[in-house]
């Protein structure tokens, strides 16, 4: 009975207490019931998945060093949004999630968990009494409502949020934070105006009196105007909010960030000394996260503007790389010193730099294209086209993104290198075979002889090689056993090598001068009854045979080189800038009797290329021209170039010109077409439509003139223009022409 009693005393105190603490009820017990378990239970699980979302955020998105870095790292992509079916709630932000269905729960991101959880307060615990809400954590709820949806990217139902705390709470301690939200929503709402006025509202009275908010508003509200001026342009005003963002540095990784973003702002506008100034703020902000405070380092080191102040950089920058912490950051820490190095004109150095960044682990894709430019642009200039060729393919690799100003500029080079490493290989290919083609029958022999010579030679190196590879593949199992010092001794090995030796030398006799070709066999298929092959990498008359005799084959090969010769030297000058090169290609030619073509072009290009360089060389070539061929064009050109015109035309009015003189040509109206051009090309010289004009005059040449009029007005094209796509087409026909 007693039992009995004491159980109906406490179920009666809990339906008192439950009845007490309901949210119907505005009494002292219900409010602060009610409000701790807002805070506590629903508001912290809330904040937490809150958190948990920002941190997923912030671990995935990955900074573009190179670029000037956006102020909150986190990637909005606005088509990716997924709109959702919202509930009827209180506004039209209120999301009443399904907790029974399975699916929904499974696909929810921490975001989606928040606002789940700042919904719940709302509905569940909120004490709305005459028009006052008495839980004083529902505005907390609001709060994280709207960062919530802030952070899902649904940036209206978020300024919902905020403005519903800012209209009810107006005197709620986060009614400031709040305020700063909601800009932050406007300006990724492209609303930054109505950002910029709610936060200087909130900063300032009448643009003149600071209001005394506290610290942490303070550098967020800085933050969130100078994210509106940098998004509208303003740079100005972006930087003056940043360094009022900076002053009290309470927040260690927007802090960190805001000042990197300052210093890429100044050195952006090419103001070094106040960028340096900066980072060397940042790297001795002692709270700040590693990344910002390397990355400070890299850029204090890339805006030295003195000698001494590279050296003591290079310094600091070694310093970096021997601290096995910075491991991350090697391939960035290489690739700066190699850009000192560089710029302090130590090639060397900078090369086995740039080398050591490249093979830095875990190297990013974008600075691996920086590196491998870098190395190109060393090589081209160098002239080592080949190797700069391979570099700038790497770039190209590498690039995420072709359709960027920088990877189209080397994609440009990297193409142009195509066609000249095409070209030098032929030469040398071809200059071999002819060369050998002139050599009598012993000399061949004796050169193939210690051509195979040289061959076993380095075959034999290569099996002692591989023989020594395998004697270190099972190092543990050596050390095992007690007979070490031989690598016979160890089974595993032993196979190793066997297998290796075969792959290389094919089944060979047990016998003497087993390496010579006459004594090779090898297992092939069982078809073919181990029939023995020889081993024509030893034979001197396998590579004799294939030395051309044939005079047609002769010739061809002679052309061939000679017209990669004339079109190396035309890439040279044109497209490279490469005089010497230029010089040497053309020279060259000059000295190996090329067809007839190839001598006028070939003589106007070296009198250009020693024009100004040798004017007595100059001398020789033009005379050339005004005596063997005084007809042609380049001999007026060379006679009256004074005549040349220089004044420009504008764009719009050369295009309408060029198009009247393509229907006049489609109309059959030749010489009008021949004509009028004659006229204009000499206002128009050095403008891009130039060469069209000239290409459209030398065809209407050919439709209304002779083939020796039509054959000079296409030579002019294809040796001006002969990089370009005009001089090209004009080339095609002259070939085409010169066979008829």
């Amino acid at each position: 009975m007693k039992k009995s009693l004491i159980s109906l005393g406490i179920l009666c105190l809990t339906v008192f207490l439950l009845d007490a603490c309901s949210t119907k009820k505005n009494t002292i017990i219900s409010r602060n019931y009610q409000a701790l378990t807002t805070k506590f239970n629903v508001l912290f699980n809330g904040k937490n998945a809150l958190q948990k979302g920002i941190d997923g955020l912030n671990a995935n998105y990955k900074d573009d060093w190179f670029e000037i870095l956006p102020l909150e790292p986190i990637k909005f992509e606005r088509e990716k949004v997924v709109l959702r079916k919202m509930n009827t709630g209180v506004g039209s932000g209120f999301n009443s999630r399904n907790n029974n269905t399975s699916n929904q729960d499974a696909n929810a991101t921490p975001f989606d968990i928040a606002e789940e959880k700042a919904v719940k307060a709302i509905q569940k615990h909120g004490m709305y009494f005459n028009g006052l809400e008495r839980n004083r954590q529902i505005d907390d709820a609001y709060l994280l409502l709207g960062k919530a949806r802030y952070y899902s990217q649904r940036f209206i139902p978020a300024i919902e949020a905020f403005n519903y705390v800012i209209a009810n709470y107006p005197d709620a301690d986060l009614i400031a934070e709040t305020k700063v939200w909601r800009a932050k929503a406007n300006i990724r709402n492209d609303n930054e105006e109505r950002a910029i006025e709610t936060i200087n509202l909130l900063l300032y009275v009448k643009d003149t009196l600071e209001i005394d908010q506290p610290d942490y508003i303070k550098e967020q509200g800085h933050t969130a105007m100078a994210m509106a001026y940098l998004k509208t342009d303003t740079i100005q005003k972006a930087i003056k909010h940043l360094h009022l963002a900076t002053r009290t540095l309470n927040d260690k990784d927007q802090g960190a960030r805001n000042l990197f973003v300052l210093g890429q702002v100044y050195a952006s506008l090419g103001h070094k000394d106040s960028a340096a100034m900066v980072f060397k703020k940042l790297t001795s902000f002692k709270k700040a996260p590693k990344k910002y405070k390397i990355h400070g380092e890299i850029e204090l080191a890339r805006n030295t503007t003195s000698d001494s102040a590279s050296v003591v950089m290079l310094d600091r920058l070694q310093e970096l790389i021997k601290d096995r912490e910075n491991r991350p950051f090697l391939d960035e820490l290489y690739y700066q010193t190699g850009l000192l190095h560089e710029n302090n004109d130590s090639i060397r150095l900078a090369i086995i730099d740039y080398n050591k960044s490249l093979r830095a682990n875990g190297g990013s894709k974008k600075q691996k294209t920086f590196t491998y430019e870098r190395l190109g642009n060393i090589y081209f200039d160098d002239a080592n086209y080949k190797f700069a060729s391979a570099h700038y393919d790497s770039v190209l690799q590498f690039a995420d993104d072709e359709k960027k100003l920088r990877i189209r500029r080397v994609k440009r080079k990297a193409k142009n290198l195509v066609e000249l490493i095409e070209n030098e290989k032929i030469i040398t290919v071809n200059d071999s075979l002819l060369r050998l083609a002139n050599l009598s029958d012993e000399d061949k022999k004796a050169y193939f002889e210690d051509y195979v010579a040289k061959l076993k030679k380095e075959d034999e190196e290569m099996a002692q090689l591989l023989l020594n590879r395998a004697n270190f593949t099972n190092t543990s199992s050596l050390q095992s056993t007690k007979k070490q010092g031989w690598y016979f001794y160890n089974p595993q090995t032993l196979n190793f090598g066997k297998s290796e030796f075969k792959k290389f030398w094919g089944d060979r006799p047990l016998e003497d001068d087993w390496r010579w070709s006459t004594k090779a066999s090898f297992n092939t298929t069982e078809d073919e009854d181990n029939k023995e092959v020889t081993n024509n990498r030893y034979d001197v008359q396998t590579y004799i045979a294939t030395i051309p005799s044939d005079k047609k084959v002769l010739d061809s090969l002679y052309v061939q080189r000679n017209q990669a010769l004339y079109d190396l030297g035309l890439i040279y000058k044109e497209q490279f800038k490469n005089q010497k090169l230029a010089i040497d290609r053309f020279e060259r030619l000059e000295t190996l009797n090329p067809a007839k073509e190839l001598i006028l072009p070939m003589n106007w290009h070296l009198y250009q290329l020693f024009k100004e360089k040798d004017p007595n060389k100059a001398e020789k070539y033009k005379n050339t021209i005004l005596t063997d061929y005084a007809e042609t064009i380049f001999a007026k050109v060379i006679q009256n170039p004074e005549d040349v015109v220089q004044d420009e035309v504008e764009e719009d009015v050369v295009e309408q010109n060029y198009k009247k003189m393509y229907y006049l040509y489609k109309d059959n109206k030749f010489k009008d077409v021949i004509q009028k051009i004659d006229s204009i090309v000499p206002e128009i010289q050095g403008n891009v439509l130039e060469r069209k004009f000239l290409l459209l005059k030398a065809l209407a040449v050919g439709k209304d003139q002779d083939k020796e009029s039509y054959r000079k007005a296409l030579e002019f094209v294809s040796v001006n223009y002969g990089n370009f796509e005009e001089g090209k087409k004009a080339a095609e026909i002259l070939k085409q022409l010169n066979k008829q």
